[in-house]
């Protein structure tokens, strides 16, 4: 996933053939931008609505990351932004200014994993200070000796999430304590597998990524377990869960602009995604919501739809 991949999904329903085929001329379009974290989630969800359907739907999934997800659909120009932190005030603003209101929507939960080679022995579980030392602006840091004393004196390489993710953002504020801030000589990209291969073909690479991209590719990488002042806890659907994955547990989310809202297919979608996410979202390796979350989501989306005025129709395509 680079930066401004599209990932495009034609998804035939149940009219079967016949949209397959291509015999039902009009396709409906969904627009999603965002980030790279949520994508896995949001490509299951369009998988299973595009086979359960009964219509042919076009989805778009676009991964420039969080932050440049944000830029488009506060923009006007995405109907759904996948998210994987809040809403920052200033995206808000842009949000406000464009006239794009919107409805957010936890989806999931993710931990964000840091991760080493497996040729690494040593390191097994890093403090939040420790992490903070490695990571912050103008650090020291350039060995695992400098570390802990007692660790090999190898140059550490860290690979890290770019800065228009959502994952770089909640990892500076949560480590260093600060949005942004970090050291600038790491190797950075928005998209995760490329972060998933340079961690897996250095022996010294220190990384942090979503939970899900870990796990998938648990043979290949190691999780270090995280000491967020209450001992060293490892990442796992149960520690990310009740938070004891701590600081590193976090929001993942999916923002729905109310003017896309007002088309029937994007409000199915939505919806369906709800209704199904509980089963899908482990299938991506991340942590669901219970079944109560859910169902209030639901019960915020049908409340929203409710309030709608009826979507004016194109004079092109009345009766």
């Amino acid at each position: 996933m680079t930066p401004h991949r599209i990932r495009a999904l034609v998804l035939c329903g149940t009219l079967a053939a016949l949209a397959a085929c291509g015999v039902v001329e009009r396709s409906e379009t969904i627009a999603i931008d965002g980030s790279s974290t949520v994508y896995p989630i949001s490509e299951a969800v369009a998988e299973e609505f595009g086979l359960n359907g009964g219509e042919k739907v076009s989805v778009t999934i676009a991964t420039s990351g969080t932050g440049g997800g944000f830029k488009t659909f506060c923009a006007g120009e995405r109907d759904i932004s996948n998210a994987s932190r809040h809403i920052k005030s200033s995206e808000r603003e842009l949000c406000a200014k464009n006239g794009v209101e919107f409805i957010e929507l936890d989806v999931a939960i993710d931990g964000l994993s840091v991760v080493v080679n497996p040729r690494n022995e040593f390191v097994r579980c890093l403090t939040i200070p420790e992490l903070k030392a490695i990571w912050e602006p103008g650090s020291t840091v350039t060995t695992w000796a400098d570390v802990r004393p007692e660790w090999p004196a190898e140059p550490i390489r860290l690979y890290g999430a770019g800065t228009n993710s959502g994952t770089f953002d909640y990892f500076t504020e949560a480590v260093v304590g600060r949005v942004g801030a970090i050291r600038e000589d790491f190797s950075a990209s928005e998209d995760d597998n490329v972060l998933v291969q340079g961690v897996e073909g250095d022996r010294n690479a220190l990384g942090f990524f979503g939970y899900a991209y870990y796990a998938e590719n648990a043979e290949r990488l190691r999780a270090i377990e995280v000491d967020g002042g209450k001992g060293c806890v490892a990442p796992t659907p149960e520690s990310i869960m009740n938070k004891s994955y701590a600081p590193l547990s976090r929001p993942l989310l999916i923002y729905v602009g109310r003017v896309a809202f007002q088309r029937e297919v994007v409000r199915k979608f939505v919806q369906y995604y709800l209704t199904h996410a509980e089963t899908l979202v482990p299938q991506t390796g991340y942590i669901p919501l219970t079944s109560a979350q859910y169902a209030s989501l639901r019960a915020k989306v049908d409340s929203a739809a409710a309030t709608l005025a009826p979507p004016v129709t194109p004079p092109d395509e009345r009766q």
